[in-house]
């Protein structure tokens, strides 16, 4: 059975099916999924996923790109009482998100730092969002001793080398469809160079969807072909794919089945 390390179901895009997509998951190969939060209403609607399926956890953190939100007093308040409870696995996702001027950098660093800084603080894993700010990132997570966290470099898209670094420091990498990319040949090197045991399943729903989806949306039980691809790329059963990413997924997160 697979693990979807992170999700997106409380997204408006599956408004229409969420329940009877969530409700077929399990006989379609997938008994584990791990929703991420992104924003304030997100960390929310999430957590209310998480109550509602035995099956789905959750986690608690303000994407890059929404953390002016954060500015307002008694927010980040209100994230860590959601991250106090039992079924938030992780902080995230958070980080770093270049791609866009806004909001501004140093509001975006700021508080990366401050969500490590609190993960430290209760001592859960972190789910890492870095997009076009390789250095940035790294920088700050050596800075705030993310090492001692553990946790997934959600949907990597730098190259070997950026991958040594976090392997290094003990994160995972998040693998999803993009693997299953004509153009996603700097992944195809990633995980050629990463070992199994540090790879995790993930399909970052409703974005991303593998081949043949590519720019329909995604759902997890589409991870059986993001674990071909592994399977094919590193000489092995799909099977040992599967098995060795959900030991890697229960683990970092903590979750016992």
């Amino acid at each position: 059975m697979i693990i979807d390390t992170h999700a997106h179901y409380d997204d408006e895009r599956f408004d229409d099916d969420r329940e009877e997509l969530l409700t077929g998951m399990k006989a379609k190969g997938i008994d584990i999924i791990v929703n991420a939060s992104a924003t304030v209403k997100g960390c929310f609607d999430s957590l209310a996923l998480a109550e509602k399926y035995d099956f789905v956890y959750t986690m608690a953190g303000i994407h890059p790109s929404d953390t002016l939100d954060l500015e307002e007093p008694g927010v980040f308040e209100e994230i860590k009482k959601v991250a106090a409870h039992k079924k938030c696995v992780a902080i995230g996702e958070i980080g770093l998100d270049y791609y866009w001027d806004e909001p501004d950098r140093e509001i975006q660093k700021k508080w990366f730092a401050e969500q490590l800084d609190f993960a430290k603080e209760i001592g859960k894993p972190v789910n890492i969002h870095s997009r076009d700010a390789a250095a940035d990132t790294l920088d700050i997570m050596k800075a705030e001793g993310a090492k001692d966290l553990g946790g997934i470099i959600h949907c990597f898209s730098y190259g070997t080398e950026m991958a040594k670094e976090y392997l290094n420091m003990g994160f995972h990498i998040g693998v999803g469809g993009v693997i299953t990319f004509k153009n996603g040949k700097k992944l195809k090197e990633v995980v050629e160079y990463a070992p199994l045991d540090r790879i995790v399943l993930e399909t970052d729903c409703p974005y991303l969807a593998p081949e043949p989806y590519r720019g329909k949306r995604n759902q997890s039980d589409y991870l059986h072909m993001v674990a071909e691809e592994i399977a094919n790329i590193k000489n092995i059963t799909k099977e040992e794919v599967v098995r060795i990413t959900r030991d890697n997924a229960l683990r970092v997160y903590g979750i016992n089945v």
